[in-house]
């Protein structure tokens, strides 16, 4: 079953956007000229015991320490999945394609919260040229994602952590 039908058969309302392929949730954004906080990305996450979708903002990065203290887990046992093992079980969708909707595949599916604070959000689909602007409590509701805090803001531009950033040679 697609996504697309999935929320169909659920009635869950949405609208598809087609957009040129796109490798990332990044370039997803930059190709519907939309900001990247309000796409979602989906990452397969893997620990000892199980498969995991994290569902976080393009513009953000995944903390695996944070994640880890989320799931009860140490570090070393919660880490990405590599490319033949979200092939494996995304196997309906292109190459590379991780969707937000763990549920439809068996998986649990965790969500930051900064990306749970938006009204709607645009979802990726089976494909990389297609996405689902919804209301994001219509996918809370169909999904029922854990919400918690695991994800990096990006660094403000032109900050620079070591300590010589900012200074004019004199």
């Amino acid at each position: 079953m697609t996504i697309l039908e999935h929320l169909r058969g659920h009635g869950v309302s949405f609208e598809l956007l087609l957009h040129s392929p796109a490798s990332t949730s990044a370039r997803r954004a930059g190709c519907m000229r939309v900001p990247g906080g309000i796409v979602a990305k989906a990452v397969l996450i893997q620990t000892r015991a199980r498969s995991l979708v994290a569902v976080l903002a393009a513009t953000h990065s995944i903390d695996l320490d944070r994640l880890s203290t989320v799931l009860g887990l140490d570090r070393g046992e919660v880490r990405l999945a590599t490319e033949d093992e979200a092939a494996a079980v995304f196997h309906d969708c292109e190459a590379g394609v991780v969707p937000a909707f763990g549920g439809l595949y068996g998986l649990m599916t965790i969500v930051d919260e900064d990306l749970a604070t938006r009204p709607r959000v645009v979802f990726g689909t089976n494909s990389r040229h297609e996405a689902v602007w919804m209301r994001f409590p219509d996918y809370a509701t169909l999904e029922a994602p854990l919400a918690a805090r695991f994800a990096r803001a990006p660094e403000p531009r032109g900050r620079t952590n070591h300590p010589g950033a900012g200074r004019r040679a004199g």
